[in-house]
């Protein structure tokens, strides 16, 4: 089954396809390759590995005489095209890109099991990849796909603000956040109201991330359910509290992941927490009216385990993974193997990619050109996704914004809220 085109064609592509295959056949090809590898992926996976000559594959393809043929489409329609392709009887396809929330133990069964390949040929220093993104990709025990991209979150605030309201340093601890934002909850000298913080209320990144601060969680890898509650109710109450105080906006309810973009660039509000990637957004001067006066540090924790638990800052990550019912998993073994290399993670973090070794964040040339790549790197070391993949995930996690939603507007007390998430969503987990 065949899928060469890619779905939601917008002028730019179009116009970007034409003149990709104007160059194509105006150039030809130096060999007619013996082999095809077919990848299933999002666009931005095939872009980071750059083109002409800057294409990172392409002695890969000399050395294997094969081509590679990419096949596109926006995150949802690509997991679901993925899976659909690897519940048939075969497949064309023989590299998909997964996101890790993704792979149930349904689904990782339709994958290959990674493990022995990793042992017969090994990636090039596999240990360099952050722990917590390997993890995200093994299921019941096995390793179903190489981490390649990632997008940690990080607390982002406006320097220039907090320098009007003489303010020398972001904060250290959570409590210093909750302060900071309180004072930062104000008019400015050109008259714009801040708001302290800016969050999104649809997404569970946020809540996660406060009840971290205080040792808690949501949901662990073991599928342990609210695991302190003392600590979720210590995250719900912070955030309450900046609510009811103006720290959060009264738009709180409707307020959406892009909002944060434009509030920080605007100076409407003075701290959001967004993946580190969106730094050279949030400072472009042509969309922002604070170029280079908005900086990134790893979200803290709170006073108490200052210095005794780091930070496990939310991330989301991406896999390479070889369909069980695939051709040629040695061929797609090689390109996993090119692609995780040091060589081409460092090529594509140049290229925008979030790269999944820690050891790229050190690099000079790398470095260089990325003022958070030492901050982003120590949140990597310690970072893991906002809960595992599960079949009822979805429904859970709309249950855990419903509560968390209730709690911070003030229209249900904290702990009953806190005790709602775990009698609510308890039926829905795996059995154990």
């Amino acid at each position: 089954m065949s899928a060469k085109s890619p779905v939601n064609i917008t002028r730019r592509h179009l116009l970007g396809t034409a003149l990709g295959g104007a160059a194509f056949l105006a150039a030809g090809r130096s060999f007619a390759a013996g082999k095809t590898l077919n990848v299933l992926s999002h666009k931005v996976h095939q872009t980071v590995l750059g083109t002409g000559d800057g294409d990172l594959l392409k002695d890969w393809r000399s050395a294997n005489d094969a081509d590679i043929t990419w096949s596109t489409f926006d995150s949802n329609p690509l997991q679901d095209r993925l899976f659909r392709e690897a519940s048939l009887n075969a497949t064309e396809f023989n590299v998909g890109f997964m996101v890790d929330n993704r792979p149930t133990s349904q689904i990782a069964a339709m994958f290959e099991p990674l493990d022995d390949y990793l042992k017969k040929e090994p990636i090039e220093a596999f240990d360099d990849i952050a722990p917590g993104l390997v993890q995200g990709m093994t299921v019941d025990g096995k390793l179903i796909g190489i981490p390649v991209r990632h997008a940690t979150q990080g607390l982002f605030y406006n320097e220039a603000l907090l320098e009007e309201q003489g303010i020398t340093a972001p904060p250290k601890t959570l409590e210093e956040l909750v302060e900071q934002a309180q004072k930062l909850t104000f008019t400015s000298k050109n008259g714009t109201r801040v708001t302290g913080m800016v969050l999104a209320s649809d997404l569970a990144v946020f809540p996660v991330m406060f009840a971290r601060a205080f040792g808690g969680d949501f949901l662990t890898k073991k599928f342990e359910l609210v695991p302190d509650p003392a600590a979720m109710e210590k995250g719900l109450t912070v955030l309450r509290n900046m609510f009811e105080s103006g720290a959060l906006p009264r738009s709180y309810a409707t307020t959406k992941n892009d909002d944060q973009v434009t509030w920080l660039q605007q100076g409407r509000a003075a701290f959001t927490v967004l993946p580190f990637a969106r730094f050279a957004q949030l400072n472009n001067p042509e969309q922002s009216k604070f170029p280079g006066k908005i900086k990134a540090i790893e979200f803290p924790v709170s006073a108490a385990l200052q210095g005794k638990t780091p930070m496990a800052s939310v991330v989301e990550a991406w896999g390479m993974v070889i369909p069980a019912n695939s051709r040629d998993k040695d061929l797609s073994w090689k390109f996993i193997r090119e692609v995780s290399s040091k060589r081409v993670t460092l090529g594509m973090a140049n290229n925008g990619n979030g790269p999944v070794r820690v050891s790229t964040y050190k690099d000079k040339s790398f470095a260089d050109k990325n003022p958070v790549a030492a901050v982003e790197a120590a949140a990597l070391a310690n970072a893991r996704g906002a809960f595992p993949p599960f079949p009822e995930a979805a429904r859970a996690q709309s249950i855990f914004l419903e509560e968390v939603q209730l709690a911070v507007l003030g229209r249900k007390p904290v702990n009953e809220a806190v005790a709602s998430i775990s009698s609510r969503i308890k039926p829905l987990l795996p059995p154990a």
